[in-house]
């Protein structure tokens, strides 16, 4: 089914319907990728350790907990309104208009900020695998996994690749997805867990202690960077119109986030069974391969390094496809352009829109070779995102809490479940950010293009939110969009009978 091609009249465009091929362990795959566990442990842990220390176990399961409230308000919410626009659909219609059109573009925003650092990570990881094979010059030019500019240039490559496969269908991509997690998982279980027991460093319940890390900052800076970790597990709940059931996009959803646990907790401990300290936070985006280098010889040395260049790539390709359909919902709703309505006759998918986010991810990617080293750049953009998911889950959250707040006059267990804890999850989310946020402004007395420069680390959210609040302000007043004035999205095309018909509100 084509979308519209000309400009908006006065009233909405039809809701262009998508192929509904996906089952749960599809959602899975694309929720499992977009988390990217390998990356997250490979890069990330030696990232949260500069903040926290040899914390790392305590930090992913304490970060685990409030995510966890919020995947049960998302699980809630898709079942009576199943919406790939999801936050920014279920915020607009229980909170404000203007706080879901914000939902919806920190969602937007984020990842292609995500998707042009990884761009960076993957084409570090490439040179870091032709590093190992013995090549270190090409035509001259000396190969450096840490330069922006090489890592960049190599990432935009691997971008192109995955934005197609991406247009071809979610069938493709899921399926892709499903080979690549399961070497991925392979891999990681066996040096993960061959490093539990082998690595030289005794096993210490100051790793479980959160009151022995130095400072309230480091402790909510590795907070939100654990939150980080876990963000990608919605994923699932943005192609919900592309899975036969929606309470498959909700099993999903929660397996992939307890999957998620299990691998952080065993590659925590196992990093800090292996590796120092020094060795943890100085190996930065080479951390994974590092671990491998310690614990075999090559060639199987080499495996958790083709493990996290699988990784990034698994997640450059699901970055793209959750990232679209959120603007699809956005574009039905006339809060975006037309653009973004535009079905594939072919694919069935939104294939210009994905290729433009494509093209702007790589853009952004080259603006970001003003960081000269891949480590300060995924530092920047980490902690960047970590604060505005922080935001957008929290809002998602009280948007459960609002729509079940009948609940309250039910059973107690219920209104537990329902709104309490989202609003629990939602104020944890909310004070981390905001103190975070304080820390930063308060560290530096002068601005600098650096990770270490607290103003720097304060203005690239501020700039992620500041700009949602004029892109709301234009589709109200320019695009005159009906959803500002109802707060309620385009319902999807509901064929098949695949999406059963909106539960009512039971508030």
């Amino acid at each position: 089914m084509t979308a519209p091609r000309t400009p908006y009249g006065s009233d909405p465009p039809a809701p262009a319907a998508l192929t509904k091929s996906l089952g749960v362990i599809d959602g899975f795959a694309i929720a499992a990728s977009s988390t990217a566990a390998t990356s997250s442990i490979g890069i990330g842990l030696g990232v949260t350790a500069g903040a926290v220390g040899l914390h790392l176990p305590i930090i992913m399961l304490l970060g685990f907990l409030p995510i966890l409230g919020i995947a049960g308000a998302y699980s809630r919410l898709n079942r009576v309104e199943p919406n790939m626009g999801s936050g920014y659909v279920w915020v607009g219609r229980s909170l404000s208009p203007w706080l879901g059109f914000l939902v919806g573009w920190i969602g937007i925003v984020s990842t292609i900020v995500f998707l042009s650092y990884t761009t960076t990570v993957t084409g570090s990881a490439l040179l870091q695998l032709v590093d190992e094979t013995g090549l270190h010059t090409l035509a001259g030019l000396r190969l450096d996994a840490d330069s922006t500019a090489q890592s960049t240039a190599l990432g935009i490559v691997v971008l192109i690749a995955v934005t197609f496969t991406a247009i071809t269908g979610l069938r493709s991509a899921a399926t892709l997805q499903k080979y690549l997690l399961v070497f991925e998982y392979a891999v990681l279980l066996g040096f993960c867990g061959y490093g539990l027991f082998v690595g030289p460093h005794p096993f210490s319940l100051d790793w479980i202690n959160p009151f022995t890390i130095p400072s309230g900052q480091q402790l909510a800076q590795g907070l939100l960077l654990s939150v980080f970790c876990y963000w990608g597990f919605e994923s699932t709940f943005s192609v919900t119109e592309e899975i036969r059931d929606p309470e498959d996009a909700s099993r999903a959803g929660l397996i992939t986030l307890f999957t998620m646990l299990g691998l952080f907790l065993l590659g925590s401990f196992a990093f800090q069974r292996v590796l120092s300290l020094d060795e943890l936070t100085g190996h930065g985006a080479q951390g994974l391969t590092y671990l491998g280098d310690r614990l075999a010889d090559q060639p199987l040395a080499a495996l958790p390094l083709i493990a996290l260049t699988l990784s990034a790539v698994a997640s450059l390709q699901s970055g793209v496809i959750p990232t679209v359909r959120g603007m699809f919902a956005m574009g039905r709703d006339r809060t975006l352009g037309p653009f973004w309505t535009r079905v594939s006759p072919r694919y069935g998918t939104p294939a210009a829109g994905t290729v433009a986010v494509g093209c702007v991810a790589a853009a952004i990617a080259v603006v970001s070779l003003v960081i000269p080293k891949v480590g300060d750049l995924i530092l920047a953009s980490v902690n960047a995102i970590g604060v505005v998911v922080a935001i957008y889950y929290a809002l998602t959250a009280l948007a459960a809490a609002a729509r079940f707040r009948g609940t309250l006059r039910e059973s107690p267990s219920e209104a537990l479940r329902a709104v309490v804890l989202p609003v629990v999850s939602a104020v944890v989310l909310l004070g981390l950010g905001g103190y975070l946020c304080w820390t930063f402004y308060t560290s530096a007395d002068h601005f600098e293009v650096n990770p270490d420069n607290g103003w720097f680390m304060l203005f690239c959210p501020a700039v992620m939110l500041l700009s949602g609040v004029g892109a709301a302000a234009w589709a109200k007043w320019a695009r005159k969009s009906p959803y500002f004035v109802t707060g309620i999205s385009a319902a999807p095309d509901l064929t098949d009978g695949a999406v059963r018909e909106t539960a009512p509100d039971p508030a």
